[in-house]
């Protein structure tokens, strides 16, 4: 953890529950982790989903870090999910990580949300398409 120099780190993800995806990205997190004791100083954080689903990736065999296949990044602001979410977050995540019920409770783990103030589309190699997220 080094003030000021942004670094990665893989956080378990979901949008919503199977049927009722959002596009709206939950975690459940611990202060424990670097990552969330930096984002409640500073809550400016991008997120990259790779094309590892794709149709192009998987019929051609491709490796999803090809830059061939394509990447989505969200960049926001991370937030403490308020409480008349709860319930939403808790089903978003448990639904498609059940494996999150048996971490450790004494980690004190609580939900976080991005409200996405950008999308940027890369397609291919070099093309990157900017879209604001307006309010």
């Amino acid at each position: 953890q080094m003030r000021g120099i942004p670094y990665g780190n893989c956080l378990l993800i979901s949008d919503g529950p199977v049927n009722n995806s959002t596009g709206i990205p939950f975690f459940y997190v611990t202060l424990k982790d670097n990552t969330v004791a930096d984002l409640l100083k500073d809550p400016v954080a991008s997120l990259t989903l790779p094309e590892a689903d794709g149709n192009f990736c998987r019929k051609n065999v491709v490796d999803p870090e090809d830059p061939r296949c394509a990447r989505l990044t969200l960049t926001g602001q991370m937030v403490t999910v308020p409480p008349e979410e709860m319930e939403f977050a808790k089903q978003a995540m448990f639904s498609r990580h059940p494996v999150i019920r048996k971490w450790p409770r004494s980690y004190e783990w609580f939900f976080m949300k991005m409200n996405i103030e950008h999308i940027w589309l890369q397609s291919w190699y070099g093309g990157v398409s900017t879209i604001p997220v307006e309010e």
